[in-house]
């Protein structure tokens, strides 16, 4: 059954946990309608139940389970205004430790799902000349550090592929966000510590998911495309553009992934 068009329909990956569950619940508690979209079924039942709430197992590596996806949702709520792609994994390793399957599907599910979710989304928004495209990309996409070289690496593919898609529909009535946040207190973050955590990202603790979102509504309100939550983010960015030697001279004091056979849990 469609539901009435004039509402805010907000269509989410990754909403089965971290950043993706904590929007949807946010968007919920405002009164729009959510396309809750993950592979992780027990995920999307931590939202629980209501008439605007629409969970759809979907795997964002699967271009054309992601447009069904989009199909269902209109059909529900009616246009999307706005897309949230939060959906990513975070296995850590040094790059010559890590099997070829796993970075593969790092990629896979980073950068293709983003792919994935902006080819199926963002025609229809900018044919309608409205909407919001947030992408979740992260720091590590500008500031690469030992034994995050792959999972950098598909953060630094969606800053990029975030930006030139900003700068494409400048005047089209969409508005396009790159998120980069630190480390952030998720269960992706457990992932990463649970196979090569490095030293240097406990210099400083990690932030909480709600100033991530904070921070992302900041920039939707004011029309900001990147967005670096926490106070130190934006400063680690220019340390590494003006300084890249001095921060790698950093990184080595702390880490010795030569001598660290082990992997680190917490």
């Amino acid at each position: 059954m469609t539901m009435a068009g004039d509402r805010d329909v907000a269509f989410i990956t990754g909403a089965g946990s971290g950043m993706g569950q904590l929007c949807a619940r946010r968007l919920l508690q405002q009164g729009w309608s959510v396309a809750a979209v993950d592979i992780d079924t027990a995920g999307l039942d931590q939202l629980g139940t209501s008439p605007q709430l629409l969970k759809l197992v979907c795997d964002v590596r699967d271009a054309g389970a992601v447009r069904d996806a989009v199909t269902q949702a209109e059909a529900r709520f009616g246009p999307l205004r706005r897309v949230v792609n939060a959906a990513a994994i975070m296995p850590l390793g040094r790059l010559v430790d890590m099997d070829a399957a796993t970075v593969r599907r790092l990629f896979d599910i980073n950068v293709g799902g983003l792919v994935n979710v902006a080819a199926a989304t963002m025609p229809l928004l900018i044919a309608r000349r409205r909407g919001e495209f947030v992408s979740f990309a992260s720091l590590s996409g500008h500031v690469p550090i030992f034994f995050m070289g792959a999972y950098a690496a598909t953060k630094s593919a969606a800053v990029t592929y975030t930006e030139v898609l900003h700068q494409e529909c400048r005047g089209s009535g969409v508005q396009v966000v790159c998120v980069c946040p630190p480390a952030v207190k998720t269960p992706l973050l457990a992932q990463g510590r649970a196979t090569r955590w490095p030293r240097f990202l406990d210099l400083l603790p990690p932030i909480t998911a709600p100033q991530v979102i904070d921070a992302v509504d900041a920039a939707l309100r004011r029309r900001r495309f990147w967005v670096f939550p926490g106070w130190y983010t934006r400063a680690s960015v220019w340390a590494r553009r003006l300084s890249p030697g001095l921060l790698w001279a950093l990184v080595r004091l702390l880490e010795r992934p030569d001598r660290r056979t082990a992997p680190t849990r917490s």
